[in-house]
């Protein structure tokens, strides 16, 4: 199983428990178990619950994804970044140093 696939299953997995969630307390809220204050409040909790969970699975996967790309030596945006800003320099000076090679051949 992927890394997407596993993600993918986690997070449709989340999404059907809340729907159980809600049908649960709804039918405890019928049945008169809960009032719907009650209700209210523990979905709230556990929708909150969950959304800190579904965050903390984020940034987990973003770790194991950086961590696999730091182990494959790929470069991050930031240094191919920086490593183009360089080029475009060196790349200005030479120009600079070809133009005046090119004039000094023209006044010989």
């Amino acid at each position: 199983m992927t890394l997407f696939e596993a993600t993918r299953r986690a997070l449709l997995a989340g999404l059907g428990m809340q729907a159980k969630v809600n049908d649960l307390v709804d039918e405890l809220i019928k049945k008169g178990e809960l009032s719907e204050t009650q209700g209210a409040r523990l979905i709230k909790e556990w929708s909150e619950k969950a959304d800190k969970s579904g965050k903390d699975l984020g940034k987990s996967l973003t770790d194991i994804v950086n961590k696999a790309l730091e182990k494959m030596n790929v470069p991050t945006k930031d240094e191919v970044e920086r490593l183009s800003r360089k080029v475009q320099a060196i790349s200005a000076r030479l120009k600079k140093l070809e133009e005046k090679g090119s004039a000094a051949d023209t006044e010989e």
